[in-house]
């Protein structure tokens, strides 16, 4: 084997490692499915490797939906035994997260990795200014105001989850914080809604890839075997360590923590977005 491929073996076995151990202490500690790191080092992984930028994006996404499918069963099973996961909110928001999983599958495969790059560094940012500036504040609500803003609000988790590559708690734990939800139990319920998302949005993507041309070896589709396979048992055995850590840590530490993530991700993503227009 060339010098050179067993370099970047080697470099792909490290980056897979640091994904899948910061990805699940992550993915307990916040609720998000790693996929917040798991995303970026993918895309930057593939990029060394060469692979082309019209699917880079597409493959970091669908190979991130797959391993929050194993992720978040394991995050998920150790906030169930803290008693931190709110069954009547996710039983409501299972259809909905669904759907808008579906729907956002089917935009991503159509339009260009860059745009997929730009919703992730835009949302992220976003919702790290969230978690930032009300990181200490009141919730605007005591709960959902009907069960239709409910509902909208699980669409829009899944859809934009679907196109980011995430587990959903970037998005539904400020949401559920928002509508007076303790950010403890919401993070919980997010490592739940994970698994929603991961099943219909990891298959999506195996079915909008299959013809596709370019893709590295070992690909299902736009999934990555190779990656996934490392990524899997990092990701479950580090996740329950994330959610002990997250009943430990004052709530305002770990809205600032999650914040902190999220920024730092997106200011990643929009290095490379600028770097592609100029």
């Amino acid at each position: 084997m060339p010098s050179d491929m067993m370099t970047d073996y080697a470099l792909f076995a490290a980056a897979m490692i640091f994904a899948g151990v910061l990805g699940g202490f992550i993915a307990g500690l916040l609720g998000v499915g790693g996929g917040i790191v798991i995303v970026p080092v993918l895309y930057l992984v593939l990029g060394g490797l060469n692979v082309d930028e019209s699917i880079r994006m597409k493959i970091a996404v669908a190979t991130s939906l797959a391993t929050i499918l194993f992720t978040s069963l394991s995050s998920a099973g150790a906030h169930y035994r803290k008693g931190s996961i709110d069954f009547a909110l996710l039983k409501s928001w299972a259809v909905p997260v669904f759907i808008g999983v579906v729907a956002g599958t089917a935009l991503a495969a159509y339009v260009s990795g860059i745009v997929l790059t730009a919703v992730f560094a835009i949302v992220a940012l976003l919702v790290a200014v969230n978690m930032t500036l009300r990181a200490k504040s009141e919730a605007l609500a005591d709960d959902f105001p009907n069960r239709f803003v409910k509902a909208f609000c699980g669409f829009v988790v899944g859809a934009i989850s679907a196109m980011m590559g995430i587990g959903g708690g970037t998005l539904s734990v400020p949401i559920q914080t928002a509508f007076g939800c303790d950010i403890r139990k919401a993070v919980g319920t997010a490592a739940a809604v994970g698994f929603i998302i991961a099943i219909p949005g990891a298959i999506g993507y195996m079915i909008a890839g299959w013809n596709a041309d370019g893709l590295p070896a070992g690909s299902l589709g736009f999934v990555n075997l190779v990656a996934l396979g490392a990524l899997i048992p990092l990701t479950m055995g580090v996740a329950p360590l994330g959610a002990k850590a997250a009943h430990a840590i004052p709530k305002a530490v770990l809205s600032y923590s999650f914040a902190v993530f999220l920024a730092l991700t997106s200011m990643r993503m929009l290095i490379d977005l600028y770097q592609h227009l100029v």
